[in-house]
Order: C-alpha cells, then structure tokens, then sequence
C-alpha cells in the first residue's frame, strides 16, 4: 500500500471540500490518500511517513485579483518554496474548465513551478453531480409533452452559434436559450429558487419542469475539438432525468459514453455526426437528426428506450462507475511524481 498526501488548496482561495470529495471516490486498492485544505495544519501530519506529496494550486480566470496582490504573490512564493524543498509535487487545478479553454486563456496566479495541470476531462463534472444529486428525490414525468427540445446554451461560442443558426425553423416548438441574442426560457421554465440566474454552482441544479415537459435534449457542450473530450452537467442532467438526448459536443463524445458504461441511442436514431471529426459537417449531421427526431413518435421512443434510459440512470448513480474514471485522473498525477516531475506548463 503507497500512502499519498494531498494539500488541496495551497492558498485556501478555492473549492477544496469539491476536490478532497473527488479523490475520495477513488477504488486503487494499492494506494491511500490523506488531504487536508489548510496549510497550517501541515504540521499534524508526518509528511515524511508518505510516498508522495502533492499540493494544488487553485487556477482560474476570475484570481486575476489575487495575482495582482503582491503580498497574496509573496506568500504563495514562500509556501511554494517551502513545499518544493520538502519534496512536495504541484499541481494546478482548474477541473471546471476543459484543456482547451484554460490552453486559451490567462489563468491566474502566476507561479513558475514543475506542475501538472488539472483541467476538466469526463470525472470532473461526473463525481461532482453525483454528490450533489445523490440524496435528492425528483419527480420526472415523461407522459405528456408540449415541446420539441430542450436546447441550452449561456455562454456564446462560435460552435453554439453556428448549431442555433442552422437549427433555424427547427426550433419552432422547442424550449431554448441563447444568451448571445438574449433569448431566455419562459419564467415558469426557470429555477424557482434563483433569485437571479446565472448565480455560481446554480448551472448544476436539476429542475423537472423543462425535462418534463420537451420530448429531446439537444446538450450544447462547451466544446467541440478533436483532441480532448470534456464532460459538463450538460449531459449529466439529461441522464438524470431519463430525457433521449442529442449531443453537440467533441468528436467521439458518445463512443466515450459508452466506453464508460452508459448506453446511447443509435439503435432508434442515426449517432453518425459523433463519428464526423469536421465540426461543421458535424453541426449537418446534427440537424438531420434532429429532422430524423421530430418525424417520430417521441411516445415509441420513449416506449423503446424505457430499459436504457433508466440503465443510464443507475451507472451515473454507481461510485464502481465513477471511481474508474476517477481512478485515472489520480493516475496521471502519480505516474507525473514517479517520473521526476518534469518542469512543464504543458503536461
């Protein structure tokens, strides 16, 4: 058995209790995991007594705040300093966002150190939802519907934009948004409990009403390259709510699906576009299926997939599931100490 200690948030700025949940998950029945979120309590622990140690490194857009105070800056140096010459490893976490988007923008603070990052892939969001929907009881109905599909996209990126426009008439019937042209769902559509929408962590709420009430999901990731494939609540809360689901995500996306358990719906409809590494030509594949969708009895699909959908339901719900993927996001960490902790803003 290695034993391995986790400083999870070198400078308490972040969301520690999120990652110490996340490693906890964890089945390597040859490794241990102790963390701790507060530097000062590093003296309770016999840090010599561990195989490895690790410290991260709250990472994101919104600590230019931090970056720009010169006494947060020192004190992050000196505590760096000292964690390196005892041997500790870092890592910088930003779980949240996709490689490709942290790749793009200035994250912060700035540090020179040998780290790996920590960036968004299919666990993240996985253990994330699971804890905070494990314990709540809903209400989905799929017996009477009003609209076609239940489209999402807040944030403006050019892929969200170029599906909405070439959905065009087909969202005649739909329920959607688009923040870009500031189109919003009806009020009663809405979280109740939000005062005011978009608040942080409130994306990851599941309200019955719009699943409820639309026949299909039409999840608009928030990325769709080739290389990297990035997991939100997007697809978590369709799965949740047993809703037949389209995905406008990365290439590959729905065969990573299936690779971890889950079961999707090519057997009814036609799931080539996950197949088509061409964005665009994938955004056409999309919209043929979603013209494929609304020429079918949404109640025989509903009929048909009963079995698959709710097989969907109990692996998101499974921690053996969510542990093996959690498994190789820990793994990348260890094998990155075992092989000399490379200085590297890359790896």
């Amino acid at each position: 058995m290695q034993r391995n200690f986790i400083l999870t948030d070198i400078m308490k700025t972040g969301y520690h209790q999120d990652l110490e949940h996340f490693i906890s998950m964890h089945s390597m029945s040859d490794q241990m995991f102790d963390t701790v979120g507060q530097y000062y309590d590093l003296h309770n622990f016999d840090l010599d007594s561990y195989d490895r140690k690790f410290a991260i490194l709250d990472y994101r857009v919104d600590m230019i705040s931090m970056d720009k105070n010169t006494e947060f800056k020192a004190e992050l140096k000196r505590r760096c300093d000292l964690l390196h010459s005892q041997g500790f490893v870092f890592i910088k976490a930003t779980p949240w966002e996709s490689k490709e988007n942290v790749d793009k923008e200035d994250m912060y603070p700035e540090i020179d150190i040998p780290h790996v990052k920590w960036t968004g892939d299919v666990s993240w969001f996985w253990s994330l939802m699971y804890a905070r929907h494990k314990d709540k009881t809903y209400n989905f109905q799929h017996t009477d519907k009003k609209y076609e599909f239940l489209y999402l996209n807040k944030l403006p990126r050019e892929h969200r934009k170029n599906l909405f426009t070439a959905m065009d008439t087909l969202l005649e019937g739909s329920l959607y948004t688009n923040w870009q042209f500031d189109l919003k769902l009806p009020p009663e559509y809405e979280l109740p409990w939000a005062q005011q929408y978009p608040n942080r962590g409130l994306d990851q709420d599941l309200y019955e009403k719009p699943y409820n009430d639309t026949k299909y999901s039409l999840v608009s990731e928030t990325n769709d390259n080739n290389t990297d494939i990035f997991m939100t609540e997007k697809i978590w809360k369709p799965i949740m709510a047993q809703h037949v689901f389209v995905v406008h995500g990365n290439h590959l996306y729905l065969q990573k699906l299936r690779e971890m358990g889950f079961k999707t719906f090519s057997h009814l409809l036609d799931e080539s576009y996950d197949l088509e590494a061409d964005p665009m030509h994938r955004i056409t594949k999309i919209v043929n299926t979603c013209k494929e969708l609304k020429q079918k009895d949404w109640k025989d699909i509903y009929l048909q997939t009963q079995a698959l959908r709710k097989h969907n339901y109990n692996v998101f719900f499974s921690e053996e599931k969510i542990s093996v993927q959690v498994n190789k996001t820990l793994e990348l960490f260890l094998e990155f100490a075992d092989r000399g902790q490379v200085p590297s803003r890359e790896s």
